[in-house]
């Protein structure tokens, strides 16, 4: 049955970010050939319009200097506007810090079903079903929505393919629609200091895993992932044992990722951790364990001490990118 879907363009400082086109494709292959529109604000994003148009969509915008910091209230209210004029039957946000965030109070103020962090949506006769870990990602769950009834999701990154451009989508300017209240104001937003790119947005990805046997051997997968300006990753199990930040965290339970290409170093591939990174366009794996889950999901696989192949790795890699 068709549906009319409505996705939250999340942007940040004129960048659109790629989880948002995985959405518009996940929101293409469920609509059923109903219609997919696309709401996007803050200040001079004439760009990001143009970008979401490419994929077919029909694209709404708010730009104005008072939505150029993310603030709840204002951003609510300004899908709230586009939820008026679409009337759709779905809503979906990227599982980002802001669509966590604004997605429960658009369900809320929908009267819709709300589901969070799915890792996979599918159309269900008249509803629709959603797979997502639970337990600390010890347990999957498929949660199903009621026929007919109105839902809105976030999904992680990671959990479709990328729309492609296909053109033929309609930018629409939007009146910027006043909140009913502005309990807080955001007045700046302090980006993490790195000259890495962003894990979730990265094309290439440089993971280490608890075959690197201690915290200071993390060194081994920085050296490979320099000269590729790749994205640092992990398993969740050197995650929990302290060796690395938690935004390094690879996985069900961490970010879903999908990047042009994928190395996993010292990496067994526990299925919390394949789910997060299996959309990934290639997938290296190195591990001396034949026998290791992730050879399964792998392009190409090596099998070898991580110790003897990195540095080997990385030398080469400084050669080639030089």
């Amino acid at each position: 049955m068709a549906k009319k879907i409505l996705v939250f363009g999340e942007q940040r400082g004129g960048a659109l970010k790629k989880s948002v086109l995985e959405i518009i494709g996940l929101a293409q292959s469920i609509s059923g050939g109903g219609s997919v529109d696309v709401v996007t604000m803050g200040e001079g994003i004439g760009s990001v319009g143009e970008a979401l148009a490419a994929t077919g969509a029909s694209v709404h915008v708010a730009d104005d200097a008072s939505l150029a910091q993310p603030s709840p209230e204002a951003y609510v209210a300004q899908v709230d506007a586009a939820v008026q004029a679409v009337q759709p039957d779905v809503v979906l946000f990227t599982a980002s810090a802001m669509g966590r965030d604004l997605a429960p109070r658009v369900a809320a103020r929908m009267g819709a079903g709300f589901i969070s962090e799915c890792i996979s949506l599918d159309a269900n006769g008249d509803g629709f079903a959603a797979k997502k870990s639970m337990y600390g990602g010890k347990v999957f769950a498929t949660v199903e929505s009621k026929a007919g009834a109105k839902l809105v999701a976030t999904v992680k990154p990671g959990a479709h393919k990328a729309a492609e451009a296909a053109g033929g989508g309609a930018v629409n300017a939007m009146a910027v629609a006043a909140p009913s209240s502005l309990g807080a104001k955001v007045t700046s937003v302090q980006q993490q200091a790195t000259d890495r790119p962003d894990l979730a947005e990265a094309d290439v990805i440089v993971a280490g895993g608890r075959g690197l046997k201690e915290a200071e051997n993390f060194k081994l997968i920085e050296e490979v992932a320099t000269p590729l300006g790749a994205a640092l990753g992990a398993s969740r199990a050197i995650v929990d044992a302290g060796w690395v930040p938690h935004h390094y965290q690879v996985g069900q339970t961490g970010i879903s990722v999908s990047p042009k290409l994928y190395i996993a170093i010292g990496i067994s591939g526990a299925i919390q951790h394949l789910a997060g990174m299996r959309q990934s366009g290639c997938i290296v794996a190195i591990n001396k364990d034949a026998e290791a889950p992730i050879f399964k999901v792998a392009d190409y696989g090596l099998v070898g001490d991580a110790f003897e192949i990195a540095p080997l790795l990385a030398k080469e890699l400084e050669k080639a990118c030089s």
